[in-house]
C-alpha cells in the first residue's frame, strides 16, 4: 500500500508554499514584525504597538498577526495574538493552536488541536492538511494520505491544503516555517 501511495505522489508537482491560508504567498511583513517589540502588535487605529489584548484588531486582523508572528519565527507572540481572539474554541484558532505546537516540535498536542478543529469543523481542509503534514513528519504516511483523500474528498482538489500536504507526502518536507 505504502509503495502505491508513494508512487502515486511522485506524479504530483511540487511548490512552496505559506502557511496559515488558501494561498501560497507568504504574509507581507507589517509593521508587527518590523517595529513592534516582543508580545505585542501593530494596531493601526491606535498608531502604535500594543498587546494583542489591548489591542482594536478584530478577529481577522489579529489571525493576520499570529499568521505573520509565525512566519517570522515568533511563536510566543502568535500565541499571545491567538489568546486575544473572541472565541478561542473556533476551528481557525483550534488549528493554529495546532500548527504552532506542531512547529516547535509538539506533534502529539498538535494533533490533539487539529482534531478539536475539526471537530467544531470537520470539513476545516487547513487542520486536515496540518494534521496529515505531522503524520508525515511521524512517518505515518498511511495516515497522511487518508487526510488527502479526505480534503479531496470535501471538495478540495485545489489550493493550499491539498498542495502542502501533497508536497510533504511526496517529499517528507512539511511546512513549519
Amino acid at each position: 500500500m505504502r509503495a502505491l501511495i508513494f508512487a502515486a505522489m511522485l506524479a504530483l508537482p511540487a511548490a512552496a508554499f505559506a502557511a496559515g491560508t488558501e494561498t501560497n504567498e507568504p504574509p507581507k511583513p507589517t509593521a508587527t514584525t518590523t517595529e513592534c517589540a516582543e508580545g505585542t502588535v501593530w494596531d493601526e487605529t491606535q498608531g502604535k504597538c500594543v498587546a494583542p489584548k489591548e489591542s482594536r484588531l478584530d478577529d481577522d486582523g489579529l489571525y493576520r498577526a499570529v499568521r505573520e508572528l509565525a512566519y517570522a519565527g515568533r511563536f510566543g507572540d502568535a500565541a499571545l495574538a491567538l489568546d486575544a481572539m473572541s472565541d478561542e474554541g473556533s476551528d481557525r484558532v483550534l488549528t493554529y493552536r495546532g500548527f504552532l505546537a506542531r512547529s516547535q516540535g509538539d506533534l502529539a498536542s498538535g494533533e490533539a488541536l487539529y482534531r478539536a478543529a475539526l471537530e467544531v469543523n470537520p470539513d476545516n481542509l487547513l487542520a486536515r492538511s496540518y494534521m496529515g503534514q505531522g503524520y508525515v513528519t511521524e512517518g505515518r504516511v498511511d495516515e497522511a494520505y487518508a487526510q488527502l483523500v479526505e480534503i479531496r474528498s470535501r471538495g478540495g482538489a485545489d489550493g493550499w491544503p491539498p498542495e502542502a500536504l501533497e508536497t510533504a507526502i511526496r517529499t517528507g518536507v512539511t511546512t513549519s516555517y
